[in-house]
This record gives C-alpha cells, structure tokens and sequence, in this order.
C-alpha cells in the first residue's frame, strides 16, 4: 500500500464556527494506480491534496505514504519527502521566470544535492522525454501553456518521485494541449508510476483508472474501472 488515509478529519474555525472539510474519510491507493479525486468546489478536493502531499496536517485521524506515519515527523523530515517522494503539478505550472526551462526542472535536484553534471543530464533526459528537446533554454513567457506543463510535469518526476500529484493539471490549457497532458499521464502510468490527479471534470476523470468523488469531505463514490499497472523494469 502506497498510501493509507485512516479517518482523516481536517476542521477549520472560522469564530465559533466549525467547517469539517474532510469528515472520517478513509482511502487507500496502492503502488501504479492513477487514481482521480473529483469534486465541485468545496467537496474537499483542495484540503485532501494538501493532506497527501504533506503541505498540511490533518486535525486528526493518520496518513501513512509507505512505511512512513505522516503525522510523527518533523518539518525538515515532511521537507525530505516532498522533495524526495512527492512530484507536484499545478494548474499554474509554478515555474520561475527568470530561469530557463532547463533550469526550473534542475531545482529539486539541486535541493536534494546531486552533482551539477547529475542536475544536467536528468533535467535534459527528461525534457527530451516531454518533447522539449529544442525549448531547454528557454524562459518560461517563451514556452505555450501546454509547453510550461509539460516543464512542470519533467521537473516533478526529477527525483524519481513514488507519488505525483497533480491538481487540475490542464484547467489553465486549451483542450488539444490538455489532451497532450493527459496522454503524458496515460504513458507515466503504463510504466509503473503512481497519479493522483485533483479535477472537478469528470471527462477528465474518465483518464484515471480509478475515480474517487468526494461531497462535503466524504467518499461519495469509490469505483475503479481496470487492475493498476504494474511497474516495469525501466526506471522513470
């Protein structure tokens, strides 16, 4: 089991008043799967999300990613994971401007002290995997939306992440470009790396092979349409 959420509940008070954002929601994904969390606004989705990737605590209930008890550890230890085990993708791409693309996908290599020539080769073979191959030094306002995701999407996968993340990955995209994105996803999964997507479309969702919708902090509905996929031998 790569993730494990045990009646997770996440409360904000806002006064006197109380908000349950995730109410006893419990769920697990195992190793492979790419799973999609769906949800209009306020179901939840948000507050999971950060739960997953350890940007936030839960009020109370346990996270386990892996062998690890998410609750028990120190900042610089959840800093350690983020940057080690969790690739994030944003809506907004999150990219710095004033570095290349080749540059931007360096970062977390860099933070989790690889060699500069070890920092190169990975952003490059990357970038080339993303078809980026003649856009590695350019700034991000030189890339299209879909060629800053797909920055975005090489710079998650730099440390050889066992989770991605990514929320609304194609919400700031045109369709074609959206679809370029997903296909990128659908190829990641073939070979073995595990997705959790956030969307509030369900045509979207139809790409997961498991679709998790939430209403009012709770598991809705949990259905899983084909067996994950089983990594290959071939590292990501």
């Amino acid at each position: 089991m790569l993730i494990s959420l045990r009646h997770i509940n996440k409360i904000y008070t806002t006064g006197e008043v109380a908000v349950h954002a995730l109410d006893d929601l419990n769920i697990e994904i195992e190793q492979g799967e790419f799973a999609a969390i769906i949800g209009q606004s306020g179901s939840g989705k948000t507050t999971l999300l950060d739960i997953v990737g350890c940007l936030s605590q839960p009020t109370s209930g346990e996270y386990w990613l892996h062998e690890s008890h998410i609750n028990k550890l120190s900042d610089s230890e959840l800093t350690a994971i983020r940057n080690r085990q969790i690739g994030f993708i944003f809506q907004t791409f999150h990219l710095l401007p004033r570095k290349t693309a080749l540059e931007n996908v360096q970062l977390p290599l860099m933070y989790a002290k690889a060699t500069h020539t070890q920092q190169q080769d990975r952003a490059q073979e990357l970038l080339t995997r993303v078809g980026l191959q003649d856009r590695m030094q350019h700034h991000s306002n030189q890339l299209s939306g879909g060629q800053q995701q797909r920055v975005a999407i090489a710079r998650a996968l730099a440390n050889r992440p066992a989770l991605l993340l990514a929320d609304e990955p194609t919400g700031n995209l045109d369709s074609q470009s959206g679809n370029e994105i997903l296909t990128i996803f659908d190829e990641l999964h073939g070979q073995g790396q595990t997705i959790v997507m956030i969307t509030h479309d369900p045509l979207i969702a139809q790409r997961a092979n498991r679709r998790i919708t939430l209403l009012d902090g709770r598991v809705l509905a949990d259905e899983s349409t084909k067996s994950p996929t089983q990594p290959i031998l071939q590292e990501i």
